[in-house]
């Protein structure tokens, strides 16, 4: 049988049609050969989210939103979407927006969720959440600064004001005068610097000599110190010690009247004894002076000898 032109160009233009139609279900992430679920979310704000957006998870288209419009009664936002009927996870799994670019649009991701609960039916009503984006934190970041920024400029305008009000024609002067100073001041430590440091290099030669001799000095010390270390120190105390019991048993002795030193301290009568015959021992002396010739004496004519007479100690 013969086909006419007329119908290979209505197939050839149905062809076209239905290849259009798979690939633009291909491209939403949907298909025509399968069926699709109804799903439902709520949002504050959806602001750059548009139907027709994509449903991904993970990443991988899997269905598109279908309406957005009011919830009933309220003025939050009931976004319907539909996906997949293949793709199953638990009822509490969340519908997050997002910004998919930086110029602006959102989309819905599916963050699945494997827990005990009721697997997700068509017409449930998944969690909504919304993502921060780049320009929502970047105006969490710079709203701080910015308040931080303001605070600044008003101190700053409140120092300047006080700097106008202390800086009046007495104040600058004073100003002035205090820098001026300071200039000086400043000279006389330069000077005073060069002068240090021409003191120094007179005084080169002197100072070296003066480190050497406390190298010297220094030197010898350390040998006195190895020399007293070397030192027998502890046997030279130990015999101190025994010298100083010895001279502590004497003076026990002593203190306790025993000996010739005991008593010659503490008998009154051999001190009483001792100072008697001192005094005749003394009056013996004067008198052999004052009469010689009573103890030594020589004569050829048999001279009368001179009685001894008991001399009379005399008065001061």
């Amino acid at each position: 049988m013969k086909i006419s032109n007329e119908i290979k160009a209505a197939l050839i233009v149905f062809g076209g049609i239905f290849l259009f139609l798979i690939g633009f279900n291909f491209l939403n992430g949907t298909s025509l050969f399968k069926r699709e679920n109804t799903h439902y979310t709520i949002y504050e704000n959806v602001e750059g989210l548009q139907i027709g957006t994509k449903v991904t998870v993970n990443g991988l288209a899997v269905g598109k939103v279908s309406a957005i419009d009011f919830h009933p009664k309220s003025t939050q936002l009931l976004v319907t979407f539909s996906f997949r009927n293949d793709v199953i996870f638990s009822s509490n799994s969340i519908a997050e927006l997002y910004e998919a670019g930086l110029i602006g649009g959102k989309s819905i991701a599916i963050i699945p969720v494997f827990d005990q609960a009721p697997r997700m039916k068509d017409g449930d009503t998944l969690k909504g959440r919304v993502k921060p984006g780049l320009t929502d934190l970047v105006n969490q970041q710079i709203a701080p600064l910015q308040q931080k920024l303001e605070q600044v400029l008003v101190d700053a305008d409140s120092l300047f004001t006080g700097i106008n009000e202390v800086l009046n024609q007495e104040g600058k002067a004073n100003l002035t005068n205090t820098l001026a100073s300071l200039s000086t001041t400043v000279a006389n430590i330069n000077k005073a610097a060069v002068s240090f440091d021409g003191l120094l290099s007179a005084q080169k030669n002197n100072l070296s000599t003066t480190l050497d001799n406390v190298s010297v000095a220094s030197k010898n010390l350390a040998q006195l110190s190895d020399s007293l270390a070397a030192a027998n120190v502890k046997q030279t105390v130990t015999t101190l010690q025994k010298t100083l019991a010895e001279l502590d048993k004497t003076l026990t002795a002593i203190n306790q009247k025993e000996g010739s030193a005991g008593k010659l301290i503490y008998d009154t009568d051999l001190y009483e004894n001792l100072s008697a015959s001192t005094k005749e021992v003394e009056l013996l002396l004067r008198d052999l002076k004052e009469h010689p010739k009573r103890y030594v004496h020589f004569s050829l004519f048999g001279k009368k000898e001179t009685p001894y007479k008991t001399p009379q100690p005399k008065e001061e």
